[in-house]
């Protein structure tokens, strides 16, 4: 008798996902490479693509040129990050970290406990949708958002003990926070906070 498999099998889709990511890796690494210098903002855009073209080859309308699709998400995000970088520097270093850090909070504001059964609910909702839109976020800006915004560890001793530059931290985190925004403001107006 043989065991039981102890992972799903992979479906059609993902395993077409797969051979493109495999097929196309290299070409798209040299690709965005050659256009920023910081290999660690590199693989970030490579693993943003990535994450955008998972989540677009899922969707009901299927992808017709893959490779094309690819290339035109990277320029995309490489066109993004130096505009992003023009108007407005990620930090200014000469600041004390919570100063140059500040706007790259969150600042959620969740109902008190105690505040009656309508702010509980509320609260709640704001939990839920929160959670909901971390799980939404790449892997690597989830990571620096939880451990700097909910464990309160700085982005020094993130560097320090990831090996991964103050700069691109920031970035991550940045990333997260604009998307939690994004994701929680409709919430917040429909519950008029």
């Amino acid at each position: 008798m043989e065991p039981p498999p102890t992972s799903q099998p992979m479906t059609d889709r993902d395993s077409e996902i797969t051979a493109t990511v495999v097929r196309e890796r290299t070409r798209l690494v040299n690709f965005i490479r050659r256009r920023i210098r910081d290999q660690d903002d590199a693989e970030d855009i490579l693993q943003d693509v990535f994450h955008e073209f998972v989540q677009a080859y899922r969707l009901p309308a299927p992808i017709e040129q893959a490779s094309a699709w690819l290339f035109r998400a990277a320029r995309n995000r490489i066109v993004d990050r130096f505009r992003k970088k023009k108007e407005q520097p990620l930090a200014d270093l000469s600041k004390p970290e919570d100063e140059a850090d500040s706007e790259y909070r969150l600042d959620l504001a969740l109902p008190a406990h105690d505040a009656g059964p309508e702010a509980l609910y509320a609260r709640s909702l704001l939990l839920k949708a929160l959670q909901e839109a971390l799980d939404e976020l790449p892997p690597n800006q989830r990571e620096v958002f939880i451990a700097h915004e909910l464990e309160g560890r700085s982005f020094k001793e993130l560097a320090a003990q990831s090996g991964v530059a103050l700069n691109t931290l920031l970035a991550r985190k940045r990333y997260a926070v604009l998307h939690l925004r994004a994701r929680l403001q409709p919430i917040y107006d429909e519950l008029d906070i």
